[in-house]
């Protein structure tokens, strides 16, 4: 799987916010590796560099000390609606107005070719839904400030953006002002963070996860509500509230906790790890074996395979080690080549392995090319058994928010029961964490989450005659049982 986007923003006059940028957007590297940008503001021209490729490549010494300016937003990209190219690496950038605005996108929109036509776009010109946003709003433009305290931007977000359905947070910016803004379903995370002492802020930043506050001394104040627009300016940090009561509907992507957010994140208060522990606990206690040692696949199923020993008294142990230096396996033509890439990015270290009964943990089974291989490596090391254990359930339907998921035909779960994974698998047992037990180890009382790829219950209407909808054996345009949510 892919996540969307990291984005980031700064306002803070009289601070390198070029290099506050940099730090950012490259503690936010995780969420995006296929481009990364940003755009400074001096307070009369707007300057953009983005490039393909990672943080580090795209931006260097010499770059950033010749983006001097008071505010910049930044952002690291991987596709979801839109090719992976220069053309749509972000920061988005539209000339209208005393000096453009620039924006950057965390999400997905889910009627991109509607937005288009409505933007004036002719077919095929838009490159990526986020092209289209920034259309939509170039179009909307007045020109002038209707309220310069306020920056020209706002009154425009605040038209447009309520006509847009999917999953957004938005950065955004204009020569004086810093927005923030997020969905009614709060899909993607964004939170708010102050730079200097909470009677003399020095500045404000607005970024996806809240280890990007950690990493320019930034304290974190609060979560983005859904729904809300925030503008930062001289005045401080003004909140606008763009949906109806009854539109907002807190729906943060499940997947933030299992998977796509950094452990040391916090989200609706609770940091990530704890909960990811709490899963694997869950987890020992929902589905015990006997065995000798619990390890987990490297990196994203370390938590909940310590979890999982601490509550099941099985010593915790390493069984593969990882390439750091790999590149990442999704991007393979072929299954066979995603298989070869597994090899290189994990070895298993024999010594700990043979003749062991292992309790194998990890996050997620989506197409099974990693899961399998891992399988194959260890019975060839001489595992004696091999128990799979997954701290989420099982991953049936593909994301629409903002997360690049393969077809349903390709997720390994739409197409065959827990015994028939176990057994293409080639493992002893396998059992997937309940929803329930994952939202018991999250813990987040009173908030509502998004687990659309995991129920088929999709909170914003989806296309469906989308061929990603289609499970094996089904017909074009025909789709094997129901759409619970839709």
């Amino acid at each position: 799987m892919k996540e969307a986007c990291g984005v980031f923003g700064v306002y803070a006059p009289g601070q390198p916010v070029a290099r506050l940028t940099f730090d950012g957007i490259y503690a936010l590297q995780h969420r995006g590796q296929e481009s990364a940008g940003m755009a400074v503001s001096d307070g009369e021209t707007i300057t953009v560099v983005k490039d393909m490729g990672l943080v580090a490549t795209v931006f260097d010494e010499r770059t950033l000390s010749a983006l001097q300016g008071h505010l910049a937003i930044g952002h690291t990209r991987y596709s979801t609606h839109g090719s992976s190219d220069w053309r749509n690496a972000q920061p988005a950038y539209r000339a209208v107005g005393r000096a453009g605005f620039a924006l950057g996108h965390n999400g997905n929109l889910t009627e991109t070719d509607t937005l288009a036509e409505r933007a004036g776009m002719l077919p095929g010109v838009a490159t990526s839904d986020s092209d289209v946003v920034a259309g939509l709003l170039a179009a909307a433009y007045p020109g002038t400030a209707s309220d310069p305290a306020d920056g020209e931007l706002a009154g425009v977000i605040q038209a447009v953006v309520p006509e847009l359905a999917g999953a957004f947070s938005f950065v955004l910016m204009d020569a004086t002002h810093l927005y923030g803004v997020r969905d009614p379903h709060g899909f993607r995370p964004l939170c708010l963070g102050r730079l200097g002492e909470a009677g003399r802020p020095a500045g404000w930043v607005l970024a996806s996860e809240s280890p990007a506050l950690d990493v320019i001394g930034a304290a974190f104040v609060r979560e983005l509500s859904p729904g809300e627009l925030v503008v930062i300016g001289p005045s401080g940090v003004r909140s606008v509230q763009l949906f109806a009561e009854d539109q907002v509907d807190d729906r943060l992507c499940i997947f933030e906790f299992v998977y796509f957010a950094r452990p040391d994140t916090r989200l609706h208060g609770i940091e990530v790890h704890g909960a990811r522990r709490r899963m694997g606990e869950l987890l020992a206690r929902q589905a015990p074996v006997d065995a000798d040692m619990v390890m987990a696949v490297p990196e994203s199923g370390v938590p909940a395979a310590e979890g999982y020993a601490k509550e099941s008294a099985i010593p915790y142990g390493q069984g593969l080690v990882k390439n750091r230096y790999i590149g990442r396996t999704f991007i393979d033509p072929d299954h066979q080549a995603r298989e070869r890439a597994v090899r290189r990015k994990l070895n298993p270290l024999r010594d700990n392995i043979e003749g062991k009964r292992l309790v194998v943990v990890d996050d997620s089974i989506v197409r099974s090319t990693t899961i399998r291989t891992v399988v194959a490596m260890l019975r060839e090391a001489g595992a004696a058994e091999v128990h799979l254990r997954v701290s989420s359930p099982p991953f049936a339907w593909p994301c629409f928010y903002g997360i690049d998921t393969p077809t349903r035909a390709e997720l390994l779960a739409a197409s065959m029961t827990v015994p028939e994974m176990t057994a293409y698998l080639g493992a002893d047992s396998l059992a997937f964490l309940t929803l329930d037990n994952l939202k018991a180890a999250i813990g987040a009382g009173g908030v509502g989450f998004c687990d659309a790829c995991l129920t088929g219950e999709y909170p914003v209407s989806v296309p469906l005659a989308d061929d990603r909808l289609r499970a094996p054996g089904d017909r074009p345009g025909v789709l094997q049982g129901a759409l619970p949510g839709v």
